[in-house]
Formats: C-alpha cells, sequence, structure tokens
C-alpha cells in the first residue's frame, strides 16, 4: 500500500488534481496494480477529465481510470491466456516458457516459447504455429466478445508464414510444388501473373480461417481451463510452464527439444556406466596394493574416528 502511494505521488505531479483528492484512498482501490498500471490509471484520468473538459482530474476520473485499466488488463489476461492455451494442445507448436502481462515497450503482454531445433518444417508443424498465433485473437472473440489491436503482431507473423507456405515452400492446395521466391534485390515485377496472384491471396486466407477456427474449436473444448489460466495470469500477472501443466495436465506428447534432452542424458548416463565398468577393480590388484589400500582406509577411518 505505501509503495503503491509513493508511486501515486509521482505520476500525480505533473497532474491538476482536485485539492481534495485522496491519494491513500486510489492506493486502497489498485491492489495489485504495477508502477506501470498506476502510470496508466494516472494518464487515462487525466483524458477522462479533459474529455468532460474539466479544470482539475477528480475523484470520480481516477475511478474510472481504475475500470477502464482492469478491464484492459483482464482482457490481456483472456489474449495471453489464449495463445497458452492453444499452443499447450497443438503437438508441434513451441513448448512454453512462461507468460506475462506485464507492459513492456509497445507490448501490452507477451508469451515466451522455447524454440524447436529443426532442421526443416513440415506443413503440419507450419500449420500448429499458425493456429498458436491466431489463439488471442481467438479468446478476444470468444470471451470478451470483442477484438482489439493487441493481436495486430500475431496476425502479422501468421500472414507472413501462411504466405511463405503458398508462396516459396509449396504447401497450398491449389499451388502444390511451386516456389515463387525472387533473389534478385532490385526486380520490382512480380515473378508470377495477377491470376496467380488471387490463388496466392486466397490460399493464404484459407489458410489463416482454418487456423482460426481451430484455434477456437480448442478454446471452447477447453473453456473451464482457460478461464481459470486467465485469472491465474490476471492475478499473478506473470506464469510458467509449470502453473499451464497443474490446469491442463501434462502435455500428451514430447517436443522435440524434450526428445534430444532426454537422449543427451541416457547417452551421459551410459558414458558414466561405462566409465565407472572400466575403472580397476581392487580385487583384482596385487597383494602388496591391496594392502596398502586397507592400511589406508584404516587410517582414514581413524582420523575420523578422533
Amino acid at each position: 500500500l505505501a509503495e503503491r502511494k509513493a508511486i501515486f505521488m509521482v505520476h500525480l505531479k505533473p497532474l491538476k488534481t482536485d485539492k481534495s483528492l485522496d491519494v491513500d484512498y486510489l492506493a486502497r482501490q489498485t491492489p495489485g496494480f504495477s508502477g506501470a498500471d498506476i502510470a496508466n490509471v494516472c494518464n487515462e484520468a487525466a483524458l477522462i477529465a479533459a474529455r468532460h473538459n474539466k479544470k482539475f482530474v477528480t475523484k470520480q476520473d481516477f475511478l474510472d481510470a481504475v475500470d477502464r485499466i482492469i478491464d484492459e488488463k483482464r482482457s490481456i489476461a483472456i489474449h495471453e491466456a489464449g495463445h497458452a492455451t492453444v499452443s499447450w494442445f497443438c503437438k508441434f507448436a513451441n513448448p512454453l516458457v512462461k507468460v506475462t502481462i506485464v507492459p513492456r515497450g509497445q507490448a501490452l503482454g507477451a508469451a515466451w516459447y522455447l524454440p524447436e531445433e529443426r532442421v526443416i518444417t513440415t506443413k503440419s508443424e507450419e500449420l500448429d504455429e499458425i493456429c498458436a498465433l491466431l489463439g488471442g485473437r481467438a479468446a478476444e472473440d470468444l470471451f470478451v466478445g470483442a477484438i482489439s489491436t493487441g493481436a495486430m503482431n500475431d496476425l502479422e507473423r501468421s500472414t507472413k508464414a501462411a504466405f511463405g507456405m503458398v508462396a516459396y515452400t509449396g504447401m497450398s492446395d491449389r499451388l502444390p510444388n511451386i516456389c515463387y521466391y525472387n533473389n534478385q534485390e532490385y526486380q520490382f515485377q512480380r515473378p508470377y501473373s495477377e491470376t496467380t496472384a488471387k490463388i496466392i491471396d486466397d490460399e493464404v486466407l484459407k489458410i489463416i480461417n482454418e487456423q482460426y477456427d481451430r484455434a477456437k474449436q480448442i478454446l471452447t473444448e477447453h473453456k473451464e481451463g482457460h478461464q481459470r489460466l486467465a485469472q491465474l495470469l490476471f492475478e499473478k500477472e506473470v506464469i510458467y510452464a509449470e502453473d499451464v501443466e497443474k490446469i491442463f495436465g501434462k502435455r500428451p506428447w514430447e517436443s522435440r527439444t524434450e526428445e534430444l534432452m532426454k537422449e543427451n542424458d541416457r547417452l551421459e548416463a551410459e558414458k558414466a556406466a561405462k566409465e565407472k565398468a572400466e575403472e580397476p577393480k581392487l580385487e583384482d590388484m596385487p597383494e602388496a596394493v591391496r594392502q596398502a589400500q586397507a592400511e589406508y582406509n584404516k587410517s582414514v577411518a581413524g582420523k575420523e574416528n578422533t
């Protein structure tokens, strides 16, 4: 409480506030708010006051701002929990590391993944990644009832991935096994016709729409778990793969990274066992060596007793 009040005092300095404003009351109304959240409350309160042509920012402006920030924060939690939920049930999606709704730069929230070490990427793997990217927008659509600009980066990445599948790697139904990649830097003419461009657009849209519907289906099937995950994220602001596993259970398949780690552990164990087996055994040593070892063990035991 004292820390939130101190943060409020910093961000209230440039504002013209009502003299009756109780900073202690504001601090009590914002439990769990980060410094960035409190800064947003002050900025939003000032904007609300300006819209109503007020000369001072009043208590009610701050309360309205708190409500708006809480709603926005909950929407972000639903969005990021959507990514986490969908990626958890997509076999080839990168393994989740953590999810946060703490603002960083332009991003209001983010999900971290452990990229798979793949030399090549299959069509199924590409589709799973696109589906996971669209999980945030799908969650907004299903559980908020309104889509937002927060999915812009997700849409950009998924659209580029789908375009690459169609135009570069020949992974579409209508343009199979064809690559239109042009590596000439200063050639401005497209290496395909207007008719082909329309087919590419249609195929990209088809891929995106199919994976978007798939993401919504996954979220609908795991609605309760998603709600629990979003609430946990709203309360804690940062959650990890262990938290997701407690809600949904262990993933029904292992990622390629996990397989490689297990294989490395197995090889290390075999190497250690082989080295231990090759160590010379005391019973195979000459009598003089065995006697010397026995004397040494006896002296060590005597020192420990002392």
